[in-house]
């Protein structure tokens, strides 16, 4: 189990979790462990068009769906850019907008440190 990269949560992406419903915030726990394994969650697809390896975790819970948007391709971390509640078929643009200015603002302070 050593081998688990940590998780970093960009923003108020920690928050925004926390007011997920108890299910479905175990759900997310149970496939950020997959993540944090290397493996990938049961449900996800692609969002590179925000960021390059940005991927998409889907959840769907008996009070909505729930969407959970990071990155895992460093070997630093797995970084959390945003979560968050879907009430349309569509990613809403702001949703996509939050997950992509915390990509950059990550890959920004990624930069630095270097």
């Amino acid at each position: 189990m050593g081998d688990e990269k940590p998780i970093r949560r960009v923003g108020s992406a920690y928050d925004d979790l926390l007011a997920f419903p108890r299910e479905a915030r175990k759900e997310a726990g149970f496939q950020f462990g997959k993540v944090q394994a290397g493996l990938e969650p049961t449900d996800w697809k692609p969002f590179d068009d925000l960021g390059a390896g940005t991927r998409e975790i889907r959840i769907r819970d008996a009070s909505g769906i729930y969407r959970v948007i990071y990155v895992a391709r460093f070997e630093e971390a797995v970084y959390v850019l945003h979560c968050f509640q879907k009430k349309t078929q569509a990613t809403s643009k702001h949703d996509k907008g939050v997950a992509e200015t915390r990509y950059r603002a990550m890959v920004a302070a990624r930069r630095a440190k270097k």
